[in-house]
């Protein structure tokens, strides 16, 4: 039989976000839970918030989770914007340990990986043709790639160096403000950025997501690149709905 019902789990580098999702819609269940990330965001100090959060939920059944760093068997092999003590980390055996879970009933994925799939499957079905690329903006930028709807996992294109510098320390939407950039001079340098993506990548189409997607209007029509850029459909909520359905299928990375 096939689970209506699943729960995601999406940690990022400023909070921790979880909720119940209808698989059949992409969509969420109710309201989700934030709690800020603890700092310093030790694998110890994150799975304690990530069992408060299932436990606010009552969930007793399978749950998938994401992490910013690149996931293999699930272990982080990185750490981006979370504490350096999870690499290494064998992650899956950590939350499963900590939740009461099987190791099974645990699903680890790449923050990134995780939106890209559930905007392949619930999103604009432009997405499911040719190579098609998600990135993420928020605390740094994370991304997936697909090729027809099939995953490369673990691409890390925020990491790309972009005039000097770690793209994402300069592109990201947390460096918007900090450096209280205003829009246009923040798409200026996000347009630097897929101009350098795009000629490695020549993609066919990007989805741009993460929480700053939700003032899209403001910034992606300023814009000028060769590709074709739409805004992810599930928005900020793209990385716990793909998450559930990974959890609840038994994928990871």
């Amino acid at each position: 039989m096939t689970a209506t019902r699943g729960f995601g789990i999406d940690i990022g580098g400023s909070g921790i976000k979880g909720a119940l999702v209808d698989l059949e819609r992409g969509q969420l269940i109710g309201d989700r839970l934030r709690i800020d990330t603890p700092r310093p965001a030790t694998p110890d100090a994150v799975a304690e918030v990530v069992a408060g959060v299932v436990e606010h939920f009552e969930w007793d059944g399978p749950v998938g989770v994401t992490l910013p760093a690149v996931i293999k068997k699930g272990c982080a092999c990185t750490a981006a914007n979370i504490d350096p003590s999870w690499i290494g980390t064998d992650a899956d055996a950590l939350f499963a340990k900590r939740l009461g879970r099987n190791v099974e009933d645990v699903a680890m994925l790449n923050d990134a990986d995780a939106a890209g799939m559930a905007e392949i499957r619930f999103g604009d079905p432009a997405g499911r043709n040719g190579v098609v690329t998600l990135l993420t903006f928020g605390t740094g930028i994370g991304s997936a790639l697909f090729h027809d709807g099939k995953l490369v996992p673990n691409t890390e294109f925020g990491h790309l160096e972009v005039d000097g510098h770690d793209a994402e320390k300069r592109a990201a939407a947390s460096v918007k403000d900090v450096e209280e950039l205003s829009y246009p001079e923040w798409a200026e340098r996000v347009q630097r950025y897929l101009s350098v993506l795009e000629g490695l990548l020549w993609p066919d189409l990007i989805i741009v997501g993460g929480g700053v997607s939700k003032k899209a209007s403001k910034w992606v029509p300023l814009l000028d690149v060769r590709t074709k850029i739409i805004v992810a459909s599930l928005q900020n909520n793209a990385g716990i709905v793909g998450a559930a359905a990974a959890a609840a299928e038994g994928i990871e990375h």
